[in-house]
């Protein structure tokens, strides 16, 4: 089989024998892909510093027939992201970047635009006071590219208008809001406010209304709390970086 070229974000390496690395490459052209790197432990590695964990390269894969790994042949750094080493925090929510992309996606499919937000959001993520919003529309990209993003303007159960009532019913495992008549019957209904699913809809949105929104720190949390209970829902358990992130 011809070998394949991307650009990939390295989102995690386990070592294996005394010189190899699996690493796990989330790809922009080829998806999520897991490969054998020959010798990318060695001091001076043929792979010239081409697989740091957060760090995106330019791969040649040799791709295998069965379901062994494939081969990684080359990795030439392309871009790293100086904040990531400067600021606990922004690689704490570099780790978490990793961790939705590994575990929300399967292997071989594809998401250039997740790729895409995947490296712009590393880019900014050494700015704290964009830094929460930036992961929680990261989130809400992942969700929008899986075909699960909760819907936000209508009932997900009947497709009806929401109404004026304030909290909202809001329904990880339903798929987003409920109208009253709508919420009886569903497990695991949460209230929201009206500004918190406000506040969804400006980060879920394309354009800058994000980062005008004017929530104060407690308000971006109840915010944080919400999807984060969708990603956990889809997942089935928490995510295991959730205990290092801040609002």
């Amino acid at each position: 089989m011809p070998a394949n070229r991307s650009l990939a974000l390295v989102v995690r390496t386990v070592d294996v024998f005394e010189t190899s690395l699996v690493v796990t490459l989330f790809t922009r052209e080829l998806g999520k892909v897991a490969a054998l790197a020959k010798g990318g432990r060695r001091l001076k590695s043929p792979f010239q510093g081409g697989l740091d964990l957060l760090g995106v390269s330019d791969i040649v894969l040799l791709p295998k027939a069965s379901e062994s790994l494939d081969l990684l042949t080359e990795a030439a750094p392309v871009e790293r992201f100086p904040c990531l080493r400067r600021d606990l925090a922004a690689l704490y929510a570099g780790y978490y970047i990793a961790e939705l992309l590994t575990d929300l996606t399967d292997y071989h499919d594809p998401h250039p635009k997740l790729f895409d937000a995947a490296r712009i959001t590393l880019r900014h993520l050494g700015d704290p006071g964009l830094r929460a919003r930036r992961v929680l529309r990261f989130e809400l990209a992942c969700l929008r590219e899986i075909g699960l993003m909760p819907v936000l303007d209508r009932c997900a159960h009947c497709g009806e208008p929401l109404g004026d009532e304030d909290p909202l019913a809001f329904g990880p495992a339903t798929g987003g809001t409920l109208c009253p008549a709508c919420r009886p019957g569903h497990p695991h209904v949460m209230s929201a406010s009206r500004r918190t699913i406000e506040g969804l809809r400006a980060l879920a949105s394309p354009g800058d209304a994000w980062r005008e929104m004017g929530m104060g720190g407690s308000e971006l949390a109840t915010v944080r709390q919400t999807v984060g209970a969708v990603v956990s829902h889809v997942l089935g358990h928490r995510p295991r970086v959730w205990p290092f992130l801040g609002v």
